[in-house]
């Protein structure tokens, strides 16, 4: 792919009020924060010959959507789905404002149309296809929507070798994100629970909060979307700790996803958290340390996560048969 790289290293290394004059000598929309008009300065003075529509990026190979990804500064490695999700978002939306909360505030048929866009499954009520969404949205998390740090600060400091890297060296990226893969699977095999557990974590989650205001149903999202992160942290504790969990794991739990950035403010989400925790401790084996106080609240709630466990054994042994 042949870029004019002059003017690329210009709109990597411009600020907003340069940004703007620029838009406005072309008489284009100067409208929208400084990643937003950088990104559309890219698509029209760059890349002009490309269709960046979502038919256009549906149809584009997978070597060449990782190159358009170079060129727009952002995260280019990925399968082929992730990398047509992610230019579809930095296309479409200002990652500041396309959050995870904000989410909340979408009504089901935007939510149904980000879902059809972000290629996600269309069935569901509008708690279902939030989730969704919101999974993409922290999947994808600061790989759009900015230009990585390097090129805000330097611009392409090496412009002789840029029509290389942005072309040739792809297929190193992917084979370096592939080691790195093998690596996080290897160690996730050893750390995550069954499906089951962790669909049980999901699903906990939210009940209760269906009717509650947009605030508090964009925390409990935001923390759905990283049960896999949740489901991780609690086996590096138990591991660190003996295999015992008890009050003190939890509250190191909770302040490693205070440190995290979690939304714990709501302590009717923070006492979830804690419930949701302690179940899936209990399904990975860990010895379980309770207080007099709460040993027959957390023992109804381990019983009904063992029941539930086994209500799902039962019907994927009926799907089975």
């Amino acid at each position: 792919m042949q870029v004019d790289i002059v003017l690329l290293d210009n709109l990597y290394r411009s600020k907003l009020m340069s940004l703007r004059d620029q838009a406005e000598e072309l008489k284009i929309s100067k409208s929208g924060s400084v990643e937003v008009l950088r990104s559309r300065m890219i698509q029209l003075q760059i890349l002009d010959d490309l269709d960046l529509s979502w038919d256009g990026i549906q149809s584009m190979p997978h070597k060449e959507i990782g190159e358009v990804l170079k060129v727009f500064g952002i995260k280019s490695s990925g399968s082929h789905k992730e990398r047509r999700q992610r230019l579809w978002l930095h296309l479409n939306f200002d990652s500041r404002r396309m959050t995870i909360e904000r989410l909340a505030e979408l009504d089901r048929e935007k939510l149904h149309e980000m879902c059809q866009y972000l290629e996600l499954p269309l069935t569901g009520n509008r708690t279902v296809l939030m989730g969704r969404v919101a999974g993409v949205l922290t999947s994808q998390s600061k790989a759009w929507g900015r230009i990585k740090r390097s090129l805000r600060r330097g611009g392409i400091s090496k412009k002789s070798q840029v029509t290389k890297s942005i072309s040739e060296s792809n297929n190193i990226v992917i084979l370096n994100n592939e080691f790195d893969l093998d690596k996080d699977i290897g160690k996730n095999k050893i750390e995550e629970s069954s499906n089951a557990a962790l669909e049980d974590a999901y699903d906990s989650l939210l009940i209760g909060f269906e009717d509650a205001d947009f605030t508090t149903q964009g925390d409990i999202l935001t923390i759905q979307a990283r049960v896999e992160d949740l489901d991780r942290m609690i086996g590096t504790i138990i591991k660190s700790h003996e295999g015992f969990w008890g009050e003190k794991e939890k509250d190191l739990l909770l302040r490693l996803a205070v440190r995290r950035g979690w939304p714990l403010s709501n302590d009717k989400v923070k006492q979830r958290l804690s419930l949701v925790a302690t179940n899936i401790a209990e399904i990975k084996g860990a010895e379980m340390g309770v207080s007099a106080k709460s040993s027959i609240k957390d023992s109804d709630t381990i019983e009904r996560v063992r029941g539930k466990l086994s209500m799902i054994d039962n019907i994927l042994a009926n799907k089975e048969k």
